[in-house]
């Protein structure tokens, strides 16, 4: 239970102060309307983000969205900024599974169509993308090719044949962050990353089916191609065991090194260095290697979606107007110019857990979206709906850019194995016209809708408050678990 009790100061906002004696560098802002702001409460949610606010160099404001739970010392649905010059980087900012992160392929196929062959294609689905813990993809990398898949990112992929260039045009960072080097990834996680790639892995990582279920912002929906009744695809994974292995190795290297830059923190797994310092620097560039193996692995289960969904319905994917709306990254650090306090800073923005959501004109979104603003992918539970969003302006006022990154999980794993059956949630999902498969009954069971927050209460905050706006809401009708 957090001791201190946020104060409200505006609708869907509420703020502890910042408190030196306590170590409170600023303070907490949280935006969350009340049920969500009280299942945070009950745990240390609250807790780690005043543990956030400690952090030397952090600026602004240690951010909770209205998808926030407990983490790896940052909380999930975690923002934080920090001075690029006197600030810290740290690898529980970004968290485990260095960009895990969602991506949006829509299609011309009506409902009707998909439901007339939607166990043939869930099951081909799930038969063509290796899922599951452990799970290895069908491509042999050899050290060059890992080597390029990490430099090249989305790239790579594409140029062997996984998808098309325009693929990379709707991706954020184009699909290849720079300054990757492979050289700052260890061994270790080198042997984890080359059997890994092409795979979805398990836990909350799915395939979903889904259709167009309402339009809320017809100008938005236009431009990313999204028409009521249509069929969507949902990819939600990240740099599997690889990016894990980089999170270890880096938080270790933290854990060492904050006695000789002088750091005191109240957690440890908070563990950071100075962002220009060695360590910092070669930390950034082994996240921004994982990253881009993010972005290469979600192609790549593109491709094998789009070749599935021709396989079952004898048409191309042209024919099928299979194109990617878009891809986000969850778990990221970046350098970006934000205001603060009245002036342009460039900070490292901690995103844990927490979708970029930039406003129109801002550089950083592809140019085919520029004008408009930046897509916003927002997925719930394999039970209940997910969302498109727009970035908007208020995002840069209020939260360094950002907004949600999903629905926010309120009961543990094995809380769940207690209270559901697999088939207790197969026979709710079906109930609701939802086919799933699963590699093992604790994938379902685990991630059973009732495991998290209200997907629909966490989007109307954002929306309310301006961060990020309604243009699709998305339910799912096919499910591929892990």
């Amino acid at each position: 239970m957090s001791s201190v009790t946020p104060k409200k100061i505006a609708e869907n906002q509420y703020e502890i102060e910042a408190d030196p004696n306590s170590g409170m560098n600023v303070p907490v802002r949280i935006y969350a309307d009340e049920p969500l702001l009280q299942k945070m409460l009950s745990g240390r949610t609250i807790k780690q983000a005043r543990n956030v606010s400690s952090i030397p160099g952090i600026v602004g404001q240690s951010i909770v969205l209205p998808d926030g739970h407990e983490g790896y010392g940052f909380p999930v649905g975690g923002v934080a900024a920090m001075d690029a010059e006197e600030g810290m980087i740290s690898p529980g900012g970004v968290g485990y599974d260095i960009n895990c992160g969602v991506r949006l392929l829509r299609s011309n196929l009506t409902e009707q169509t998909v439901r007339s062959k939607l166990k043939e294609l869930v099951t081909d689905l799930f038969s063509s993308i290796p899922s599951g813990v452990g799970s290895k993809g069908s491509v042999k990398l050899s050290n060059s090719e890992l080597d390029e898949v990490l430099v090249n990112g989305v790239n790579w992929a594409i140029d062997h044949g996984y998808g098309f260039s325009d693929d990379s045009d709707v991706c954020e960072e184009n699909g290849q962050i720079p300054n990757a080097d492979p050289d700052k990834v260890s061994d270790r996680a080198r042997k984890r990353a080359a059997p890994q790639l092409g795979s979805l892995g398990s836990g909350n990582h799915f395939l979903e089916v889904q259709k167009v279920a309402e339009v809320h912002d017809e100008e938005a929906a236009n431009r990313m191609g999204l028409k009521e009744g249509t069929i969507t695809v949902l990819v939600h994974c990240g740099s599997r065991g690889f990016g894990h292995q980089v999170c270890s190795d880096y938080l270790r290297v933290s854990e060492q090194a904050m006695s000789k830059y002088n750091i005191t923190l109240p957690d440890r797994e908070l563990a950071c260095v100075p962002n220009t310092s060695e360590e910092g620097e070669s930390y950034r560039k082994a996240m921004f290697a994982a990253s881009n193996f993010a972005w290469s692995n979600r192609q790549m289960l593109t491709h094998w979606t789009r070749k599935s969904f021709e396989r079952v319905f004898n048409q191309s994917e042209s024919d099928l107007e299979m194109k990617l709306v878009y891809d986000v990254a969850h778990n990221i650090a970046k350098v970006e110019k934000h205001k603060v306090d009245g002036r342009e800073r460039n900070v490292v923005v901690h995103r844990k857990g927490a979708t970029r959501a930039f406003p129109a004109n801002r550089e950083e979104i592809p140019s085919r979206y520029r004008d408009l603003g930046q897509p916003v992918l927002v997925p719930g539970s394999m039970g209940t709906s997910s969302w498109v969003l727009l970035g908007q302006p208020n995002s840069l006022d209020l939260s360094f850019g950002s907004t949600a990154h999903g629905a926010g999980r309120t009961m543990s794993r094995t809380k769940a194995r207690q209270n559901y059956t697999e088939d207790d949630v197969k026979k709710s999902l079906n109930d609701k016209g939802i086919f799933i498969k699963s590699l093992t009954k604790d994938g379902v069971v685990e991630e059973t809708p009732q495991a998290y927050k209200d997907v629909d209460a966490v989007v109307n905050v954002s929306h309310n408050l301006g961060i990020a706006t309604k243009v699709v809401k998305l339910v799912p009708i096919g499910v591929i678990k892990g």
